[in-house]
């Protein structure tokens, strides 16, 4: 496995050319990833006048989720790698019109605290698992929380409970140039929290306790064109930016080999139109920092 530093620059790589295919589809993420987080939204049970800290924050929905919860006094600050992706949150959500809300682009591994520390929550949907070191990340995330804090995460288990998160690669890896190297083991990836011992182990280490990590199982009810659905999909994972650079003809070769894969999860046209339902097994992974 490579080293935490060759790691992390692979990280940055991918998600500065991931970045555009995110930002293009903020808004439907914010709606359909919705179900991922609402375990780890409903445990924190936000309040008025605290301050949340949002790990992986992307195009700025999660965040501004929060903020609206801790309202009106509270505050809510998402940090994320991908400096475009926090770009684009600031436009999504100006200060002007979000007091409580602030993004900042920084690496979480290599920060000793967090601008705006200490704070009273930590949320985090989909991301932890993503972090080259994630006990240094963690460290500086349970560093920027206060005595007593707690925090909340959610992340993928396996493969085998998200079978649609490798259709897009599966089928467009064959109609476009070649892509990133894809995750092994416990490299950064949507897998690499499969096991709960590892999860534990890295919590533990970066001095949380009271750790809690529970199976929850949701089903994305996706309801769109087969086309907009496979090209959301590719452009969300690694074949994005291999698919940005190819040609019309390979774009949408690439997005009817995907639709195909999906049609297993499709479902009889509605009155709404064609339908996806994508399940999804995630944990939900629950601490608080000694107080």
């Amino acid at each position: 496995m490579p080293d935490a530093a060759s790691l992390r620059a692979r990280n940055l790589a991918f998600w500065t050319q991931t970045a555009p295919g995110w930002i293009r589809h903020a808004d439907r993420h914010d709606h359909l990833g919705r179900p991922l987080g609402m375990p780890a939204m409903a445990w924190l049970r936000p309040r008025a006048g605290e301050r949340f800290l949002d790990v992986g924050c992307g195009c700025g929905g999660t965040t501004a989720a929060l903020a609206a919860a801790v309202a009106p006094t509270g505050q809510a600050v998402g940090v994320d790698l991908a400096e475009s992706m926090v770009a684009a949150a600031r436009r999504r959500f100006p200060p002007d019109r979000h007091p409580g809300l602030r993004f900042i682009a920084a690496d979480i591994e290599t920060a000793d605290v967090v601008p705006g520390a200490p704070f009273d929550a930590v949320f985090s949907r989909m991301a932890l698992m993503l972090l080259a070191d994630p006990v240094a990340g963690c460290i500086a995330i349970r560093r920027s929380l206060r005595p007593g804090a707690r925090l909340a995460a959610t992340v993928f288990r396996d493969g085998t409970a998200n079978p649609w998160l490798a259709m897009a690669v599966l089928g467009a890896a064959p109609h476009l140039d070649a892509l990133p190297p894809l995750p092994l083991g416990e490299e950064p990836g949507p897998f690499a929290f499969a096991q709960p011992a590892r999860i534990k182990r890295i919590l533990t280490a970066a001095g949380f306790e009271g750790i809690t990590i529970q199976p929850h199982d949701v089903t994305l009810q996706v309801t769109d064109e087969p086309d907009t659905v496979a090209e959301w999909l590719i452009e969300m994972g690694p074949a994005s930016a291999a698919y940005r650079a190819a040609s019309p003809a390979r774009q949408a070769a690439a997005r009817s080999a995907t639709a195909g894969l999906l049609t297993r999860f499709g479902v009889p046209d509605g009155d709404s139109g064609p339908s996806y339902r994508l399940p999804a097994g995630y944990w939900l992974i629950t601490a608080t920092t000694p107080g």
